[in-house]
């Protein structure tokens, strides 16, 4: 039975799902009660012994006293541990001790109609003791119970002594499931934050990459505009015309992002530096149209993202005159790679260590199988990016 099979529906109540969370504290208080209450069935036998008038008042009374007492510290144990806060174990051993001198005594004092409450004592071993107690405190109820047996009815005595044992130890696998059950709705709940974490990340990056080249680049041309407006309005009017259409795709980006839809291509990535990089005033040598047979649209993608992440911090930040990007195939011990190298002959920026782009573009290329180095130069700053470019072969295959 699955958890989403098991269902029991409650009198005057809607169904009952034992798999789920109780939505409200009465379907959780019913959903105990039904589950509880089904092993009460035990106590037919004592209750017919007080009502058939075989005992005294006094044992009468006596009888129901106790009877009362026991199912009061039996429920109390299993409801406990059923909910949210159980017992302390010290409590618990305290309460199936006190169970089982109570059964005992009833036994010894009003016969053996009451040899059936060991079975509630062996059910409150398996649910609420660890497994490894309940492995010997089983027994040692059914021991207890046929040594009482001896001295009320023996033949009883040995009717229920198999029951004890499989309903105790019957009781375990129910507990260890019920555990079990509990364990991994609480792993389901992590996973699910864990995968909501993850998205934001991802929409995090998406958004850091695409809105800072493009506002970047908006920022650019707009002072452009902004020296040629008093002399060269003709030319003041492009860069606006410019302007809005960066803004008009980097909207449509935007929306791309949110979405999880949006798959950079590295020859339009190649084509947009080469305009960002001249509208920054500074020199651009970018490769033609790259050769991209065979490689897997994550591992594009990847350089891609890199790619613009690299030429906006090198029109924000590097102070430099010429830039350089290059893009070329090669074979390691791993497989074919493609290498995305861009390098700048500025000054850098404030030295404190990598930004939130680069951080986020590790972790880009880490997904897709590459790596990232990122470090001054001689005449500058480069930044090499390596994904696969093909499937990894399989070495080991080999015969």
């Amino acid at each position: 039975m699955t958890d989403d099979q098991l269902s029991v529906k409650a009198r005057g109540g809607s169904p009952i799902a034992l798999g789920q969370t109780a939505r409200t504290t009465r379907e959780l208080w019913r959903r105990k009660a039904l589950w509880i209450g089904v092993w009460l069935v035990f106590l037919s036998s004592p209750v017919h012994d007080l009502v058939s008038g075989n005992h005294t008042t006094g044992g009468t009374v006596a009888g129901w006293l106790g009877l009362a007492v026991f199912v009061t510290v039996y429920l109390s144990l299993l409801f406990r541990d059923m909910g949210a806060a159980p017992y302390p174990d010290r409590l618990i051993a305290a309460l199936i001790g006190s169970m089982a001198v109570l059964a005992t005594v009833l036994c010894l004092t009003l016969g053996s109609a009451w040899l059936g409450l060991y079975c509630y004592v062996s059910v409150a071993c398996g649910m609420v003791l660890p497994l490894r107690v309940a492995f010997w405190t089983i027994p040692g109820t059914a021991a207890v119970m046929l040594l009482v047996g001896l001295r009320t009815d023996e033949e009883e005595a040995l009717n229920l002594l198999l029951l004890v044992l499989l309903i105790g130890f019957a009781m375990t696998g129910v507990s260890q499931l019920v555990r079990t059950t509990v364990e991994l709705r609480k792993a389901r709940a992590t996973v699910a934050q864990l995968a909501a974490n993850e998205e934001r990340l991802r929409l995090a990056r998406d958004l850091h990459d695409l809105l800072g080249h493009s506002l970047s680049l908006i920022t650019l041309k707009s002072e452009l505009a902004g020296r040629m407006l008093p002399a060269h309005p003709d030319k003041a009017a492009q860069q606006v015309a410019d302007i809005e259409q960066v803004s008009r795709q980097a909207l449509v980006d935007v929306r791309e992002a949110v979405t999880g839809y949006r798959r950079p291509r590295l020859a339009a990535e190649l084509a947009g530096s080469q305009v960002a990089l001249t509208a920054a005033g500074i020199t651009a040598v970018i490769p033609a149209e790259p050769d991209l047979d065979g490689v897997p649209e994550e591992s594009e993608a990847a350089l891609a993202w890199t790619l613009r992440e690299a030429i906006t911090n090198v029109v924000r930040h590097s102070g430099g005159a010429r830039c350089t990007v290059d893009l070329v195939r090669r074979q390691t011990l791993d497989g074919p790679v493609l290498e995305l190298s861009v390098e700048d002959d500025g000054s850098g920026g404030s030295g404190k260590g990598p930004g939130n782009g680069l951080t986020g573009l590790t972790e880009r290329l880490e997904k897709a199988g590459g790596t990232l180095e990122a470090g001054r130069v001689k005449r500058g700053f480069r930044l090499t990016a390596r994904v696969p470019a093909g499937p990894v072969p399989d070495v080991g295959s080999r015969s």
